[in-house]
């Protein structure tokens, strides 16, 4: 990850100015745990792990993450678009970045009218799970149930829910809109009820394959295991597993990323096969982990195109 100086003092243009003005929420986030009756399958207790902010990171990384749990920003409701996105941040499947990659993010939803639900999601522990779907998937499904659950609380129109991922929180969004059911309407729990397929899509710098031989291997490893078979590696690449259901999506990746740029193209190139819209920005430089755009350059418009994207699709107000 790079080091990032703090957003409210480099971001640039019309970005910055409604980072740094209004704000529009009306209240402090909501934080519930996502699973309030109990983490299923998770069999040790173990205390999360916080690193951070320091000296020239003015961000943290929280480890260990067992107890999952939901920070919902929600937009003023005269304001309110009605979308929401539930929020991945990246950090290699061994933590999450929870500021840049989740409530700086969530806060600039709120600009846009749409409600920022930041999951931060367990880590994957492949001996624990016992062959089971990976517990960062399930915690995205459960997520997803859980803002439509509440929609009408929270001013949501439960058709306009979507999942935004950074880097490994890419892959599993993008795992989230290829891997998904139509909920059960006679589930006991009412978060059961919904189904678990994202509205919309974005990811930014994501992983996505972990069967090809540029795919993220720290990624994939701390995922699956090292030990994985490539039928296992094959479920959970996204590119290999779009069909015309996926839903639309907007990425962004730099040429010059450590995650590869394949990961990107190749996810686009399955959606455009499968004819399911797919805006893909590419930049000739900026790395990886910059977060909303934070260094500057010419990735720093990176979200300014997203928001457009949104607005185009009805799902994002004006500033």
């Amino acid at each position: 990850m790079q080091s990032l100086r703090s957003p409210f003092t480099t971001l640039v243009g019309l970005f910055a100015l409604s980072m740094m003005t209004g704000m529009l929420r009306a209240a402090e986030p909501l934080v519930l745990p996502l699973w309030p009756d109990g983490t299923p399958g998770v069999g040790s207790d173990a205390e999360e792990k916080v690193t951070g902010p320091t000296g020239d990171k003015p961000d943290r990384f929280i480890s260990n993450v067992r107890h999952p749990t939901l920070t919902v920003y929600l937009p003023q409701k005269d304001h309110a678009s009605g979308a929401a996105v539930v929020i991945c941040p990246g950090g290699g499947y061994s933590g999450v970045a929870i500021d840049k990659e989740g409530h700086d993010v969530a806060r600039w939803l709120n600009t846009l009218g749409i409600a920022g639900v930041v999951l931060k999601y367990r880590m994957p522990h492949p001996d624990e799970s016992h062959g089971q779907k990976p517990w960062p998937l399930q915690d995205a499904q459960r997520a997803i149930r859980t803002v439509r659950s509440r929609a009408s609380e929270w001013n949501i129109d439960p058709k306009k829910v979507g999942i935004m991922g950074f880097s490994a929180g890419g892959h599993l969004a993008s795992t989230a809109g290829t891997h998904f059911d139509a909920g059960n309407p006679d589930a006991k729990d009412p978060i059961d009820r919904p189904g678990s397929r994202p509205d919309f899509m974005i990811l930014c710098y994501p992983v996505v394959t972990l069967k090809s031989d540029w795919a993220h291997t720290g990624s994939r490893d701390n995922l699956l295991g090292k030990n994985a078979d490539d039928k296992l590696r094959a479920e959970y690449s996204a590119e290999l597993n779009v069909t015309p259901e996926t839903p639309p999506t907007f990425i962004v990746h730099t040429k010059d990323d450590p995650v590869k740029v394949r990961n990107s193209i190749a996810l686009k190139e399955a959606m455009d096969k499968a004819g399911v819209p797919c805006r893909l920005e590419l930049y000739d430089k900026g790395g990886h982990g910059y977060g909303l755009g934070v260094n500057g350059g010419e990735v720093a418009t990176w979200p300014q195109r997203c928001a457009e994207w949104l607005k185009e699709r009805k799902l994002a107000n004006a500033t």
